[in-house]
């Protein structure tokens, strides 16, 4: 056990979305009777709930969780301000706080930044195409929209993966007058089972959304998306859901990074070049054996969980043990009234198994709903990793 009369073993969270607020919240559970302290850093102290950013597109007011009084009580420092450089060597975080420029020395780091959505590949993006980033940038297409509604027009969705296919429903329903068009490569609902598809397809059909698949998207205009070979579809506002990458700060900061930006980690979630540094969530490329994951905040949870029992482990003079994780479901809103959910294996490929209707719409608001939930669970209660998903190796 750690000897208490020594100064303090610094963990420095850096990001305080999904995966951040767990480690944190975990981190300082588990360490507090060794020696830990806890700094939490993030830009805003509001808590932003990712998984309901086309909620307040569409006009919703969602709850308003600020993060010091979620962790009030538990010991963890909250740091407003933006982390701007990082010294592995040196073991230190320069961030641009509120008061100024502040320095903050560590023992741990955890990498908890999370990504934003690619907006520099294709021309036109970053000046003409909303994004879902952040509750700021969801209420701007949400006054757009309602700038719309009056005389009616044409959104455009840029990317009809699952994040697409929220967006455009929600939109479809909260604004009837306006016609939305999904736009991308491949089929809505693609990596779903065959009857789970046909559901999201009937509801886009509903709720009268046209889709474009097999399109490639060369260029967004001012008042229009442009397709390789075909004709351009108007927009009157363009939504891009497309691609994501993570913050550039790891690779400037000399982590080994991976072709994303993601940092690239060992079985533990250790970085590779790094070990005093932990990555989790969308920050990190973690591999399985199916795979590297994909981010979400189903595996994310979870990896920061596992995290932080790695850091206490170590705390106590035990070896981390490696990260184990599999998928468990893909759930899909699909406006307010319906949803669908498709049940996976491990490797995220769909079994038999499915919802829809009414019961996916409750299953889907219990899991856009259920982080906050945890971490107040959290603050009391040791909740076993398995039921957050992660797996014992």
């Amino acid at each position: 056990m750690k000897d208490m009369s020594t100064a303090p073993h610094r963990i420095v969270v850096l990001g305080a979305g999904y995966t951040g607020m767990m480690a944190a919240i975990r981190a300082a559970r588990r360490t507090r009777r060794h020696g830990g302290h806890v700094v939490l850093v993030n830009p805003s102290p509001r808590f932003t709930e990712r998984l309901r950013m086309h909620q307040i597109a569409a006009g919703t007011r969602l709850a308003d969780h600020r993060i010091p009084e979620m962790v009030g009580g538990t010991g963890i420092e909250f740091v407003q301000g933006r982390a701007t450089r990082i010294d592995p060597a040196l073991r230190r975080v320069t961030v641009s706080a509120t008061e100024g420029e502040r320095v903050l020395g560590y023992d741990t780091l955890v990498y908890a930044i999370g990504s934003v959505t690619v907006t520099g590949e294709v021309p036109g993006v970053a000046d003409h195409a909303h994004t879902l980033d952040t509750p700021g940038a969801a209420v701007r297409l949400a006054e757009r929209l309602r700038e719309l509604a009056p005389t009616g027009g044409t959104v455009a969705v840029c990317g009809n993966g699952l994040t697409g296919v929220e967006a455009a429903t929600e939109i479809a329903e909260s604004f009837p007058g306006l016609r939305v068009v999904l736009v991308g490569r491949d089929r809505p609902g693609s990596m779903m089972g065959e009857r789970a598809r046909a559901h999201l397809d009937r509801a886009l059909a509903r709720l009268g959304v046209e889709t474009r698949t097999g399109a490639e998207i060369v260029k967004v205009l001012p008042d229009a998306v442009e397709l390789a070979g075909g004709e351009p579809v108007q927009a009157d506002a363009c939504l891009w859901t497309t691609g994501f990458e993570a913050s550039p700060l790891a690779a400037d900061s000399g982590l080994t990074v991976d072709g994303r930006g993601r940092v690239v980690v060992d079985a533990a979630l250790r970085s590779v070049s790094h070990p005093s540094v932990y990555a989790v969530g969308d920050s990190a490329a973690i591999r399985q054996d199916f795979g590297v994951l994909h981010g979400t905040c189903q595996s994310g949870i979870p990896s920061a969980a596992h995290a932080a029992d790695s850091i206490a482990r170590t705390l106590r003079g035990r070896e981390p043990r490696p990260f184990r994780f599999g998928y468990i479901h893909q759930p899909v809103s699909l406006g307010r009234g319906d949803a669908v959910i498709q049940f996976t294996h491990a490797d995220d490929t769909p079994r038999r198994l499915w919802l829809a209707g009414r019961p996916a719409t409750v299953y889907k608001e219990l899991v856009s709903g259920s982080p906050p939930v945890t971490y107040r669970m959290s603050r009391r209660l040791a909740i076993p990793a398995a039921l957050l998903g992660a797996r014992r190796a």
